[in-house]
């Protein structure tokens, strides 16, 4: 008899194939159809659409079983967990920019931009298919493609020349792949374990999943704040749904241009582009979230254009020019940077918050003594910061391979999994289903060093590795992989777990790849719709052109604001630790920049008035009945969303319920 809340291996079986299809179709959706993305984020539509409707199939059919149900809820949070860690693979999270980002030296090279003279020598030998009949077809597609079944195109793929790169970018891949896995089991038990750290993107699965596992899930769909939050959702995007089709239809506003209203000088200067966007979802999560953490979101984010203004009023606006060439992907000014030093300061105090744990493991795997794992552990702790050190260095060993000198190699791999540690943190413990960085990580290293610090060969090839799995973090795998270290909490077999999580994430990259030269080898890069994926890669190159064309030294102006930022965090941080009247966390700092936050500071806003307001006049018993609410706000949301992507691929086009 199996024991209640055990992982078994049809759960397993189940997300690993669900997840694998909605990788093999998400190239097609999304860079030819144009139609919702079945990702996009930390909660992914698609895993989410799937487990409702699977949810609700089980309780089915096993009414018709007289009980018996097929799965349980923990197979049923198995099942989405797997789907939700891969999904990301097939998109933002790796596949989105991939080839463009392995042949666009080779590509869009011209006697203008003399790429070829200046990335030729550079180019790693095996990094690119080398071959510049297979980089055409690749953009302008088979002869023929458009009407060739998925069989045959997939048989007239070039394969001979794709191998070696995919082979040896694949080498990477999965070495990046395995020391987020170990950062995350290695981090596990202070975050889940110790902290008791809240993940709000987990509630809803798991309010639903507990539900059916306690024989009350017609009670929960049933429950009556769920169901107005859910129909909240539902009639706002319905009636814009059929707008959006339908142009004689009038639609409820959901964002305002508030800029317009504020002053182009002076204190309020900084708002002269704000938007207040309304997303249901996002305010259901906001809710969900600790009221110290949904309050210092938007209150930092209001706090940073009230800085632009101070610095107008005291005549001290730095000119965006003197940020010099940086690689951050939404880095406009020099004010931004304050999160370079931020970031590190806050990457200190995770240490520090985890200084016992860390020590003990150190101590452990310095004596080869490998302790059975925590419960929201997959192996013990020492045997994850062997594997931490082991794949760190068989990284850098590639990537000196590859061409780039040792010490540069580790410096580097090093600040990448550092700020993806601290953006997990940011997504799991603030509920940021959507979320960008403001800096990218090399900039804080050519700020700080200089382009100096870097070969000409390790510049390329730092520029190249970022682009591919640290800058573009919206779909990124190390905050789903914590997701996943909490969702097996206390769930047993823990090997079957990280198993089936391991062999989801070989084949997904698999699957990926082939998906996408399948989409591209069809229609051609040319004719999908791949502007913007075009257009940053392409930046990235020229921005590496400037750098080894025209050598820049330490940038006195970032390194200024980065140590301003790192002054602030640090003062917020002891704030924090100090005094418990503190009502301020310091994680809403390093989002002040966030172009996500653009678009969800209201959301927090809202999530965190209605929060604090039923807490104060209703006590734990009120918010504990008003939580379903607007977990049924994140339910509407989310279905409408599904539904229209299923209308869009009909139509042709997608009515966007959330964030793209």
């Amino acid at each position: 008899m199996t024991a209640p809340g055990a992982i078994r291996a049809r759960a397993v079986v189940l997300g690993l194939a669900l997840g694998l299809i909605v990788c093999a179709v998400t190239p097609l959706n999304n860079l030819y159809y144009g139609a919702t993305p079945l990702g996009g984020g930390h909660f992914p539509l698609a895993p989410f659409f799937i487990l409702v409707w699977l949810t609700l199939l089980v309780a089915g059919l096993g009414r018709l079983l007289r009980g018996r149900a097929i799965l349980s809820g923990t197979d049923l949070m198995v099942c989405w967990m797997l789907m939700v860690v891969v999904s990301g693979v097939a998109h933002t999270g790796l596949a989105r920019t991939f080839f463009i980002n392995l042949t666009a030296p080779l590509h869009f090279a011209t006697e203008g931009n003399q790429w070829n003279a200046l990335f030729g020598p550079l180019l790693p030998k095996g990094g690119d298919p080398g071959d510049a009949g297979a980089v055409e077809t690749l953009y302008n597609g088979l002869d023929g493609g458009y009407t060739m079944t998925w069989g045959q195109v997939l048989a007239a793929i070039p394969w001979a020349a794709w191998a070696g790169p995919l082979a040896a970018w694949g080498v990477f891949v999965g070495l990046c792949f395995f020391v987020m896995l170990c950062l995350t089991n290695l981090f596990s038990r202070q975050w889940v374990s110790n902290e008791r750290m809240n993940f709000p993107l987990l509630r809803l699965p798991e309010a639903m999943t507990g539900a059916m596992d306690a024989g009350g899930l017609a009670g929960f769909f049933t429950d009556r704040f769920l169901l107005c939050g859910l129909l909240a959702s539902v009639c706002l995007h319905t009636i814009n749904g059929i707008g959006f089709y339908d142009p004689s239809v009038p639609q409820i506003p959901t964002l305002i241009l508030a800029g317009p209203y504020f002053p182009k000088t002076g204190l309020f200067s900084g708002f002269t582009k704000l938007k207040i966007y309304f997303y249901p979802a996002f305010i259901g999560f906001a809710f969900l979230t600790a009221r110290q953490i949904s309050l210092s979101f938007w209150v930092f984010f209001l706090l940073g254009g009230l800085f632009y203004g101070v610095l107008d009023i005291l005549g001290q606006q730095v000119p965006a020019s003197a940020l010099g060439v940086t690689f951050g992907p939404t880095l406009a000014l020099p004010e931004e940077t304050q999160m370079i030093g931020a970031y590190g300061v806050f990457f200190l105090f995770i240490l520090w918050l985890a200084r016992h744990h860390l020590w003990e493991t150190a101590r452990d795997a310095a004596r080869l003594r490998f302790r059975r794992p925590d419960e929201a552990e997959w192996v013990g702790a020492p045997a994850s910061l062997w594997g931490l050190v082991l794949g760190g260095g068989a990284l850098a060993a590639w990537s000196a391979a590859f061409g780039m000198p040792l010490f540069q190699a580790v410096v580097l791999l090093g600040l990448f999994f550092m700020v993806m540690l601290v953006a997990s943190r940011i997504i799991c413990q603030g509920g940021i289903a959507y979320f960008t960085l403001t800096a990218a990580p090399t900039d804080g290293l050519l700020a700080f060093l200089g382009t100096g610090f870097f070969s000409r060969m390790g510049l390329l090839m730092a520029a190249v590795m970022q682009k591919m799995l640290f800058v573009d973090l919206r779909e990124s795998l190390l905050p789903s992989l914590f997701h996943a270290a909490k969702v097996g909490e206390g769930r047993r077999p823990k090997g079957l777990y990280l198993a089936g999580i391991v062999v989801a994430l070989a084949l997904a990259v698999g699957v990926s790849f082939a998906a996408m030269l399948a989409v591209c080898h069809k229609y051609g890069l040319r004719d999908l719709q791949v502007d913007w994926e075009t257009q940053t890669v392409n930046t990235v190159y020229e921005n590496v052109q400037r750098l080894i064309e025209a050598p820049a030294g330490v940038n006195r102006t970032i390194i200024g604001f980065s140590l301003a930022g790192a002054a602030v965090m640090f003062a917020l941080v002891i704030a924090y630790q100090r005094f418990y009247w503190w009502p301020i966390h310091p994680i809403g700092y390093l989002t002040m920049y966030s172009s996500a936050m653009r678009i969800l500071w209201f959301s927090f806003f809202l999530g965190w008035l209605c929060n604090h307001l039923t807490l104060r006049y209703g006590g734990i018993v009120l918010l504990k009945r008003v939580r379903l609410l607007f977990i049924g706000l994140i339910l509407g949301d989310f279905l409408m969303g599904g539904i229209f992507a299923v209308i869009g691929l009909w139509t042709g086009q997608s009515y966007l319920v959330l964030p793209n």
